[in-house]
């Protein structure tokens, strides 16, 4: 599955000369669904989705705060031209999923991202319809993400993350502390090294 994240100011959905669907702040989600997508794949992005920090803290801060720390709105468009391999220069699309199949596939991708947010802001356009897109871009902020595509490179991510989550712990500690734990260990190991030892020690070895 492939999506395209967009951090806007408004963004709204017209299907003929009605408007269906409009968001104020927050991101416009627009969703490309791969035959080989699975509910895993739902469950991750969802997840990526709304903890993806895009938006400023209350100090300005850029990059700390995701839109359900913000409690922005989401707007979800299907797109399965997401999902294009091109022939020379003609798009095809038989990568993305059939749309018998990828309706009621989208429609769980809403519906867990709805129970995992709140129901009331995820807002989205009409499966298969000609719509009409309209997006105000705020930055221009643009993420492309992509779902793993089988249960290694889903253990590969999970690793991944693990190692990124040590690496934020690590950094929130502080290096003046990791700097005195050091500091405290080498001076366990050789008292002098951090006593200051006067005196020329080759002097002292000399009969």
């Amino acid at each position: 599955m492939k999506v395209i994240i967009q951090r806007v100011a408004k963004a709204s959905v017209t299907v003929g000369e009605e408007q269906i669907s409009s968001i104020g702040k927050g991101i416009c989600v627009l969703l490309g669904i791969s035959v080989e997508d699975t509910q895993k794949d739902i469950e991750y992005l969802v997840r990526k989705i709304l903890n993806l920090r895009l938006f400023d803290d209350e100090n300005g801060k850029h990059w700390c705060k995701s839109v359900m720390d913000k409690q922005y709105e989401v707007l979800c468009v299907s797109q399965f031209t997401l999902q294009c391999i091109l022939k020379g220069n003609k798009p095809d699309y038989h990568a993305a999923m059939p749309t018998e199949q990828s309706e009621p596939f989208y429609n769980d991708f809403l519906e867990h991202m709805r129970k995992t947010y709140k129901p009331e802001v995820i807002k989205d356009g009409k499966f298969g319809a000609y719509m009409q897109v309209h997006i105000q871009n705020d930055g221009p902020v643009t993420i492309e993400l992509e779902s793993p595509t089988g249960p290694a490179d889903l253990k590969q991510q999970a690793k991944l993350e693990k190692q990124q989550q040590r690496k934020e712990k690590t950094r929130n500690k502080g290096p003046s502390e990791s700097g005195k734990e050091k500091a405290a260990a080498r001076a366990k190991v050789d008292p002098s090294a951090s006593s200051g030892a006067e005196g020329d020690v080759s002097s002292e070895r000399e009969p």
